[in-house]
């Protein structure tokens, strides 16, 4: 692969219409807890395929007031959260038998994104990168806890499966990412053993003002970046969504 992603950073933006079809297309009268974060994310998501930043280093594509690191991680702060409550929805609304195990994974899963929150803005304003290892090992939790319920929701014996195309999504999320997110983390823990300070202290003015222009793999993360970007962003989260979209939204 190039040691630039100039062109796969150009191409990031085809991301944008995607998502904006999606939201045009969100029934407005549906579901609120389903059509709320959904439209969130798809707005949001549609943002970052224009102006993609990654918070180590404060990088950017574009040196724009819009490639603001405090302004991008303010806008995915609320749409990972309100994407994790989808899912977690989602899993109380096909666990017809109001499964204890099932519902106690769903909550845990809304805990633990926002711990994910708190870590990730602690790793911007003080640089500290293990933080962001911690973060991530958090977001392996929460597809774990997703894939284990939607396990136990599509082969538990006697009972019928509500949308079986979402479990089956799920699952088969969980068989793709959660491997993935082990070579993340083992990337995310080399980097925090290379430097635990990623930068001085002033987190928060630098995270407003400071924005680094690169196109160097190296500086977006490698192929795991990159394929983080491109399918969080512009692919599989926001079609998974939007899946969610057309067979729950108007129940």
């Amino acid at each position: 692969m190039s040691r630039y992603y100039t062109v796969p950073l150009w191409l990031l933006k085809l991301g944008a219409p995607l998502n904006l079809y999606f939201l045009l297309n969100t029934p407005v009268a549906g579901d609120p807890l389903i059509v709320g974060p959904a439209r969130i994310l798809f707005a949001v998501s549609a943002f970052r395929c224009l102006f993609p930043v990654r918070y180590e280093h404060n990088v950017v594509f574009h040196d724009s007031i819009f490639s603001s690191i405090f302004l991008m991680r303010l806008l995915a702060t609320f749409a990972e959260v309100a994407y994790i409550f989808l899912f977690s929805y989602v899993l109380r609304v096909l666990d017809t038998e109001h499964v204890t195990f099932v519902s106690a994974l769903s909550w845990l899963m809304v805990a633990q994104v926002v711990i994910s929150q708190i870590l990730v803005w602690a790793a911007i304003l003080s640089g500290r990168l293990v933080l962001y290892f911690y973060e991530e090992l958090g977001w392996a939790f929460i597809f774990a806890a997703n894939t284990v319920a939607s396990a136990y929701l599509y082969f538990r014996p006697g009972a019928a499966v509500s949308h079986p195309v979402l479990l089956q999504l799920n699952l088969l999320f969980g068989a793709v990412y959660l491997p993935w997110q082990l070579l993340h983390l083992r990337m995310l823990r080399a980097n925090a053993r290379r430097g635990s300070v990623d930068r001085p202290a002033g987190g928060l003015l630098r995270a407003i003002r400071v924005r680094v222009r690169r196109t160097d793999a190296e500086s977006w993360g490698g192929p795991v970046g990159l394929s983080w970007m491109i399918g969080y962003w512009a692919t599989i989260i926001p079609a998974w969504v939007y899946a969610v979209v057309l067979l729950l939204a108007a129940r």
